[in-house]
């Protein structure tokens, strides 16, 4: 499973919602903070051909670059921008990917969700377990309605874990970003408040 959604937006809120006390966690996994623990983890995302392209991962990390990568996922939620979690087996803590919920639109009302599954831990509902504890947790964030992912029409496997979870693909965003130096269609996938104002 290769990580499905892009954070996306303009608006960056002054102060990020407080980090949750318990963590998120659905089925096999819980979300938690990244930690040096996870360098193993992360290296590994790295030989993926796609992980690489959209964020600020290293191709193929070295221990040094992959732990730098560590702490840039602290500093994203520091900077306001979102919560970056490593999603750990519940019952061993071992990491088996990463995903995050982007807030740069948060003061309209809307966050974006990212999600990737390190190659060895795929094929076994990570992924969709990952996005459901994610999803959860998004709408105990004050202010938030909406929480959508982008996905590249080839990535069949992001679309049917988003779909699975109750994301509803709403259309095709033509030429929408660059993507490995390339512009990209993305699929937008999106989830709201089924009663505005109240969770789910």
């Amino acid at each position: 499973m290769r990580r499905g959604g892009v954070d996306t937006g303009s608006v960056i809120p002054s102060t990020p919602p407080p980090w949750p006390v318990t963590p998120p966690a659905h089925g096999r996994v819980v979300l938690r903070r990244p930690s040096g623990a996870d360098v193993p983890m992360v290296r590994e995302l790295s030989t993926d051909p796609y992980v690489p392209t959209i964020g600020s991962l290293t191709p193929n990390a070295s221990p040094a670059e992959a732990l730098a990568w560590v702490h840039r996922q602290h500093d994203r939620y520091t900077a306001g921008a979102g919560f970056s979690f490593t999603v750990a087996d519940a019952r061993t803590d071992a990491a088996l990917g990463a995903c995050g919920l982007w807030l740069h639109s948060l003061a309209v009302g809307r966050a974006t969700v990212g999600y990737s599954v390190a190659p060895s831990a795929r094929g076994r509902g990570v992924a969709a377990d990952a996005l459901s504890a994610l999803t959860a947790f998004g709408w105990e964030v004050p202010g938030l309605f909406r929480i959508e992912a982008y996905i590249e029409p080839w990535n069949a496997a992001s679309a049917r874990t988003a779909e699975r979870v109750g994301y509803v693909r709403e259309g095709l965003l033509r030429s929408h970003q660059p993507i490995g130096g390339r512009r990209r269609d993305m699929l937008l996938y999106a989830t709201v408040r089924t009663v505005y104002g109240d969770p789910p």
